[in-house]
């Protein structure tokens, strides 16, 4: 058996003993780290989705046991330090890239959708899904692979140019793995929030900030705004920022619905793109390359017993990164 932090019918997040998972032919059962608690974790507990079972889907762990696929060798081995993709396939779906993965009809969603999570001492992954954790990177970084992944999406959908500008309106988690992915590729890029106390965070990392409310009522438009709110006025408040002809890419996930006047969306043909999962390899070229910092992130750590004081410290207003360590990292033996 091993303790795992699961979510009820009524959004109460209890940790409860359950059966070790065993993986089935393509899949790698790994040992977890640590994992990161985010805001669809938040959403996921006031309803969102309508999920129950082992919550979590960011974490850092070490391959315990390998099923291989009979399509040809793992490459990962048992013992490696890995990350893991979030959307899982049967083995044989012939998806060819994680885009695929994740829009594939029949795909589950790790700690999501129609799949356990990673709050647990144990958990399965198909093991195309995984990626070597290159040495240099620490367990709190690693971590930080799956958003920052989120964030890199951007930059697979959208070609930044040499003109643009782009705003980020969201101060939290999500928000600063965005804005640091879009600096990487020298475009100006602005953080917009409703509170100077959130700024502080973002101003250490070189990025440059400003209120909503400031720049709503200065009538500034950028070329490309990104929504990471994660709140139902956020897309409005977004899509005012944006220019005549500009993209309004959209990253919030939350329980409800938004009212959105799509009229000026036709009208200022303004381009919508919808964006979730994004490429391992990218964010952790990033994260090795110190192109993108985490440092500072976490606010507050707890244990595996801990996990429901966890999601609900995530939802606070004076936190940041909750991390849940589960097992000692291989370096602190």
């Amino acid at each position: 058996m091993m303790k795992a932090a699961r979510l009820g019918k009524d959004g109460t997040v209890t940790v409860q003993d359950v059966p070790i998972p065993e993986p089935e032919v393509g899949q790698a059962r790994l040992r977890v780290l640590q994992a990161g608690v985010c805001n669809t974790d938040v959403e996921l507990s006031r309803g969102y989705k309508g999920f129950e079972g082992t919550m979590g889907h960011e974490f850092v762990g070490i391959v315990d046991k390998i099923c291989p696929s009979a399509t040809g060798p793992p490459h990962v081995k048992e013992g490696d330090r890995v990350v893991s993709e979030i959307n899982l396939v049967k083995d044989g779906s012939g998806c060819r890239c994680y885009h695929e993965r994740a829009q594939h009809p029949e795909r589950a969603a790790l700690g999501i959708v129609n799949a356990d999570g990673c709050f647990a001492e144990y958990v399965i992954s198909p093991i195309i899904n995984l990626h070597l954790v290159p040495p240099s990177l620490s367990d709190d970084q690693a971590m930080f692979a799956e958003p920052l992944a989120a964030a890199c999406q951007i930059l697979q959908q959208y070609h930044f140019r040499h003109d643009d500008d782009a705003a980020v309106v969201g101060t939290g988690k999500l928000g600063i793995m965005i804005a640091q992915a879009i600096a990487s590729t020298h475009t100006p890029v602005l953080v917009l929030g409703r509170r100077r106390d959130a700024f502080p965070r973002f101003e250490e990392k070189g990025l440059k900030t400003g209120l909503v409310s400031d720049v709503l009522a200065s009538g500034r438009k950028f070329s490309v705004v990104v929504d990471c709110t994660g709140s139902a006025n956020g897309f409005d408040s977004a899509l005012n920022m944006t220019k005549p002809a500009g993209t309004l890419v959209m990253k919030s996930t939350f329980a409800g619905n938004t009212d959105a006047n799509l009229t000026k969306v036709v009208v200022d043909e303004i381009t919508l793109i919808g964006s979730r999962c994004g490429p391992f390899r990218v964010a952790l070229a990033l994260l090795e390359s110190q192109r993108v910092k985490v440092h500072g992130l976490i606010s507050h750590r707890f244990s595996l017993a801990q996990a429901p004081e966890a999601v609900a410290k995530a939802a606070a207003p004076d936190s940041f990164k909750v991390a849940i360590r589960v097992a000692p990292s291989p370096s602190d033996a």
